[in-house]
């Protein structure tokens, strides 16, 4: 059984996604932990509300050495890490061992609109400012840089003629939703790989069951 280990900031919309999809049996895989940023996110009480072991380090007190921390506490105990809306940077020497092995969202169609401040309403707000057709999310693997890793899936909307940066951010949110849980499908059911820098998934000779509606 895949072991995965979830990164949050903030509301946790995207974790209770996955916790309703094991749940639901659509996702054969186990949140051994939930680390947060963030003493306030309030994803750390749904991880509670699960009996979900939380660990808590505060990016603004372990600044640096955030991801130091994190490694010595996922090490041996995950074979995924997934940023679920986690707001700081993962660098140094977790990038070495969990390599191909971290896994990122980014509300926009990636190579647009990402890097370094684009994140949260930011993104939406460039979007319509730059008058976009279309955005949507991207599931990529997370590397040394900033959004740059190998893309594993994205999906898109139209923009509606009055489009807000909220009205947009809620659009986009939701299919981060089924984006992330397919995704996890693929990992569960080791259909993914990585050959020349880019993802390729291997066909499946089972029939997928549908994801059933989340409530958040």
């Amino acid at each position: 059984m895949l072991r995965i280990a979830v990164l949050i900031s903030g509301n946790g919309t995207n974790l209770q996604a996955v916790i309703n999809a094991i749940k639901d049996g659509y996702l054969d895989c186990k949140i051994e932990m939930v680390i947060s940023d963030n003493p306030d996110a309030y994803g750390v009480k749904r991880a509670q509300n699960n009996c979900i072991p939380v660990y808590v380090f505060d990016r603004k007190v372990y600044k640096k050495d955030l991801s130091d921390q994190i490694l010595k506490t996922v090490d041996g105990r995950a074979d995924l890490i997934v940023l679920a809306g986690y707001l700081s940077i993962i660098r140094g020497e977790i990038l070495t061992k969990f390599r191909e092995k971290i896994i990122n969202i980014h509300p926009s169609l990636i190579p647009e609109f990402c890097g370094k401040g684009m994140y949260g309403e930011k993104v939406h707000e460039a979007v319509i400012s730059s008058q976009k057709e279309e955005s949507g999310c991207t599931v990529h693997f997370v590397d040394d840089g900033t959004d740059t890793g190998p893309i594993i899936m994205q999906k898109r909307i139209k923009l509606n003629k009055n489009e807000t940066p909220y009205s947009l951010a809620l659009r986009v949110h939701n299919l981060e939703y089924s984006s992330l849980l397919q995704t996890l499908k693929l990992f569960c059911d080791k259909r993914i790989k990585i050959s020349g820098g880019k993802v390729i998934i291997k066909e499946s000779k089972n029939v997928e069951k549908g994801i059933n509606k989340c409530v958040l």
